[in-house]
């Protein structure tokens, strides 16, 4: 049996019973023919086979992860020693593979929230878990709001 990597499973709680948060992958034909992917994040129910927590979809949890980035202090972010170690590397990459001897930027100037933002858009599921793991606080989930706890 394959199993699947999502994004923001085991970083997640329900904050309804306390289970986890589950992934599952839909895929509806259309049409024309083409297929839509939709990824639905809801409550394990291991500890509670009653909860009555919402699935949250993908887009939507990723629209509520980048509320809550805009919400709290960067510190509680923890990921502006992630940052500095990345300009670094990028840094070396120009001057050495791209032969670039502009001013190298510097972390300082980074827009840590917009870094943030950007990772949960585009990143790979790999970036954006990391960048979550980086939370100071446990993310929780009920009835399609984010918090953090």
């Amino acid at each position: 049996m394959e199993t699947k990597e999502f994004a923001f499973t085991r970083l997640i709680k329900c904050g309804i019973c306390g289970s986890g948060i589950t992934a599952e992958e839909k895929y509806k034909k259309l049409a024309d023919g083409t297929v839509n992917r939709h990824v639905y994040y809801i409550c394990t129910k291991s500890r509670n086979i009653d909860c009555k927590n919402r699935y949250i979809n993908e887009k939507g949890l990723i629209d509520e992860l980048i509320r809550l980035v805009d919400e709290v202090h960067l510190d509680e972010l923890g990921i502006k020693e992630k940052v500095s170690h990345e300009f670094k590397r990028y840094n070396h990459f120009r001057t050495s593979v791209l032969n670039e001897t502009k001013e190298e930027k510097e972390a300082e100037d980074v827009d840590i929230r917009n870094y943030a933002k950007y990772i949960l858009r585009k990143g790979s599921v790999i970036e954006k878990r990391e960048l979550l793991a980086h939370l100071r606080s446990q993310l929780i989930v009920e009835d399609k709001k984010l918090r953090l706890e």
